[in-house]
């Protein structure tokens, strides 16, 4: 899948075969395609997607007194409310230290394809880019080894204070913690073919916009029922699989 060089780094093209469905509907999974990763821009969703589990949710069941925090995640996929009011809400439910905190996130395991995946695709030319809507700070440990750029949300430990440094108030929804669309529309903009990686409710919107979507549980599961394109997948190495060889 690689050919010639240009400003030094490989050219590669990713051909991206179709999926089969496990579950039945009505739209055909999305038609082999090929992509230039030279000029790609990969966005990696991180809870369930980088990780093999939601860090969020894990933090919430082992610190959070009380089930409130359940009926609000179920609000937030039933869309009755948006992301950043759901995980503002959630977040003040929080108890623990920032060591401990540190201390449970890192629990749950990182998917061991991650760091492959990464690694490939940089060598092939594409961007690669973090987006989380989550509590944010576990993400930042995760992805510092890798100088990953990353967008999520912020804590402010001392104040237990949840912060938005990515949320998009022009947006037309305006209620996401991290607007992870407008990093797609940036992209786009600057000509480069994008695609997202995901698994769950608040990969909905970009994988509304994104060239192309791998999808994972939940969102594959939304993406077949609304009639979106993707391309589903397991675990990272089935991504490294259809991008890499």
């Amino acid at each position: 899948m690689s050919g010639r060089l240009r400003s030094g780094v490989p050219l590669v093209r990713a051909r991206l075969r179709s999926v089969s469905w496990s579950y039945a509907g009505s739209v055909p999974p999305p038609p082999a395609t090929e992509l230039d990763l030279a000029d790609t821009a990969i966005f990696l969703d991180f809870d369930g997607t980088i990780t093999t589990a939601d860090v969020g949710m894990h933090l919430l069941e082992r610190t959070a007194p009380h089930d409130d925090w359940w009926e609000l995640h179920e609000q937030y996929e039933r869309g009755e409310i948006g992301s950043r009011e759901c995980i503002f809400d959630q977040w003040a439910l929080v108890e623990g230290s920032e060591a401990d905190l540190r201390r449970i996130a890192a629990e749950v395991e990182v998917d061991p394809g991650f760091v492959p995946l990464v690694h490939g695709l940089r060598a092939a030319g594409a961007e690669v880019t973090v987006v989380s809507d989550g509590f944010g700070f576990y993400v930042h440990d995760v992805c510092a080894p890798l100088g990953l750029p990353v967008l999520t949300n912020a804590v402010d430990f001392e104040r237990h204070e949840l912060l938005f440094p990515h949320e998009d108030r022009c947006c037309a929804c305006s209620s996401c913690g991290v607007c992870k669309q407008a990093p797609i529309r940036d992209a786009r903009h600057q000509g480069r073919t994008t695609v997202l990686i995901g698994d769950g409710a608040s990969d909905r919107k970009a994988a509304l916009l994104a060239d192309v979507v791998f999808a994972k549980g939940p969102l594959a599961y939304w993406c077949r029922q609304y009639g979106v394109a993707c391309h589903r997948f397991d675990v990272l190495a089935d991504v490294h699989e259809a991008l890499l060889g």
